[in-house]
């Protein structure tokens, strides 16, 4: 009569055998992938020009982890539509590890104005948040103005006429911010580049600018720019008698283009992680630091969930702009 009780206990204790060893064997294969990674090269993909800022760190972090990983490490610039392009092939890529993407502020601030062909909060596995660059509020040195008081109080006296040079992407963004923060009308004109607007301002052809620290601060430090603030909600090492825009009334204010590294979504997590180490310690050394910080950058290492938490932050936070200031948007 106990028979079939009997029977079916001994069914489960066997498919329990079963299973057992084959969770581990999938929490084994799971930990050797990230032990045995890398064993080919690895693409590093830019979605920008090469010379720029985001190039320029994606060489650093490939050249140190072709060093420490023993493979290749490959930077493959690929540009077009505010960096949409480069991200959409990495995140259709094989969710393996071996194509990595160098991220910055515009993978947030591209949803708010446009239709992509991903779903940016969970396009990809973010391996490090590496740091920003800072903007300064610049003014050509013709500018009868010497601070950001003195900046505002002339655009409230010529309101729309003071022509605020900008170019596209995240330039625009933050250039909207300081209008709509500032509560004062700016003309806000689009050029081809950062460089080219910034040049304006030099040349008196423009009024005032958001600059990029890292090329912007040798035209400072040669007089051919006024520096007003930063853009950042603490000073800058580099220039640290400049405000913070928020000090200086513009509450709030906090826009710099940050940078990352990421792989497509799925990425296993022992691979992410290993990655994230070996970008951390080399972030983390005397060397790295000092080199960064000369070329005004500023190191803000981020874990793999701390940036699962920003983005969607982000994501609101420049939607939200977007909106408040009109920018055209193309999003449905």
């Amino acid at each position: 009569m106990f028979s079939r009780p009997i029977c079916a206990w001994r069914a489960l204790i066997a498919s329990v055998a079963v299973l057992m060893p084959a969770a581990a064997l999938g929490q084994a294969a799971s930990a050797g992938a990230g032990q045995a990674y890398p064993t080919k090269p690895i693409r590093l993909i830019v979605p920008f020009s090469p010379g720029g800022t985001n190039d320029i760190l994606a060489r650093m972090v490939a050249t140190h982890l072709s060093q420490t990983l023993g493979e290749s490490v490959i930077v493959d610039n690929r540009t077009g539509a505010d960096g949409i392009i480069g991200t959409d092939i990495a995140v259709k890529a094989r969710p393996d590890g071996y194509t990595l993407l160098l991220v910055s502020s515009a993978y947030v601030m591209n949803p708010a104005v446009r239709k992509l062909p991903y779903d940016t909060p969970k396009a990809l596995d973010f391996v490090a948040k590496l740091g920003a660059s800072f903007l300064i509020l610049s003014v050509g040195p013709s500018m009868p103005v010497n601070s950001v008081k003195d900046l505002l109080a002339m655009a409230k006296s010529k309101p729309g006429e003071l022509v605020l040079s900008s170019s596209g992407g995240f330039m625009h963004f933050a250039s909207a911010l300081f209008t709509s923060l500032s509560k004062h009308d700016f003309n806000i004109v689009l050029y081809k580049g950062g460089f080219p607007a910034m040049i304006d301002v030099m040349g008196g052809q423009a009024h005032a600018n958001f600059a990029v620290s890292v090329p912007a601060i040798p035209h400072l430090r040669s007089g051919k720019l006024k520096g007003l603030a930063v853009g950042t909600l603490k000073r800058a090492e580099l220039l640290p008698d400049l405000p913070t825009l928020d000090e200086a009334g513009v509450k709030g204010y906090d826009a710099s283009n940050w940078y990352a590294v990421a792989s497509a979504s799925g990425t296993p997590r022992p691979i992410v992680m290993k990655l994230h180490n070996e970008i951390v310690r080399y972030f983390n050394m005397p060397e790295t630091q000092k080199q960064l910080t000369a070329m005004g950058a500023v190191i803000d290492l981020k874990t793999p969930d701390e940036m699962r938490k920003i983005i969607p932050a982000e994501i609101a936070k420049w939607t939200k702009v977007a909106i408040d200031t009109r920018m055209p948007r193309a999003v449905d």
